[in-house]
């Protein structure tokens, strides 16, 4: 295996804010990637019932949703849909229409995509900074 396949796709930043999850993706995102990330985000709820995410888009991406298995699947939405209160995604908007097919229409949570050139309004929508 090449070094650069190790890395994860998915890394968590560091914020002001003890109940916001943030992640930067980069790259493609494998099964495992998926699976750490659901695992993270278990986590997190854990710690704080209700939560706000911001994921980061950095690189053009691709996620393998055809092997991550659909109980994981499942499990990472359920999650989402009874713990997320507000969630905001930098990037290109070409990567919405992956995670549309996974996440039922209607969303009990508020969501907003910003460009990449507008991240400081994503964090200021949240009340956070990284740090």
């Amino acid at each position: 295996m090449k070094f650069l396949e190790a890395v994860p796709a998915i890394r968590r930043l560091d914020t002001n804010r003890d109940a916001l999850f943030a992640i930067d993706v980069v790259g493609d995102v494998s099964p495992a990637d998926a699976e750490n990330l659901f695992g993270l985000l278990e986590a997190a709820y854990a710690l704080h019932p209700r939560i706000d995410v911001l994921v980061r888009l950095t690189d053009e991406e691709s996620v393998d949703w055809a092997n991550i298995a659909q109980d994981t699947l499942k499990q990472g939405v359920a999650g989402a849909m009874e713990h997320v209160v507000r969630c905001a995604a930098i990037g290109e908007p070409g990567w919405a229409s992956l995670v549309a097919g996974v996440f039922p229409k209607t969303l009990p949570f508020e969501f907003r995509r910003f460009d990449v050139d507008d991240e400081e309004a994503a964090w200021q929508w949240l009340g956070a900074r990284p740090t």
